[in-house]
C-alpha cells in the first residue's frame, strides 16, 4: 500500500517527546482497514516513509482515531524542517 499526503509538523510532548505529522482522516481509514495484516502489536504499523529526498523507516502510532508519522531528528535536519512546516509524505506499508 502506498499513500501520499501533506501535513503539518507537530510536537507531542508525551512520554517520549517527538515531532510527528498526523495522517489525514481518509488515509488513516485506509491504514485502519489493513491494520490487522501489518501491525506488530498495540496498533503500531511499520512503514517506509519519504519526505523530500530523505527515505527512512519508522512506525505509525495510533492517536485519536488517526495515525501519527514520527519525524526523526536526522530527517528534519536533512530536509531543513521545523515545527509547523507543511510537508509532503509518501508512506509504503507492506501488506
Amino acid at each position: 500500500m502506498e499513500l501520499e499526503f501533506s501535513g503539518e509538523i507537530i510536537w507531542w510532548r508525551g512520554p517520549s517527546p517527538f515531532h510527528f505529522v498526523p495522517v489525514p482522516d481518509e488515509e488513516s481509514a485506509q491504514i485502519e482497514a489493513a491494520k490487522e495484516l501489518v501491525t506488530y502489536g498495540w496498533g503500531v504499523i511499520p512503514v517506509t516513509a519519504q519526505v523530500g529526498r530523505t527515505e527512512f523507516t519508522t512506525s505509525l502510532f495510533p492517536k485519536d482515531g488517526r495515525f501519527l508519522v514520527p519525524l526523526k531528528d536526522r530527517v528534519r535536519r536533512a530536509e531543513a524542517l521545523e515545527l509547523g512546516d507543511v510537508v509532503d509524505l509518501r508512506l509504503t506499508i507492506d501488506v
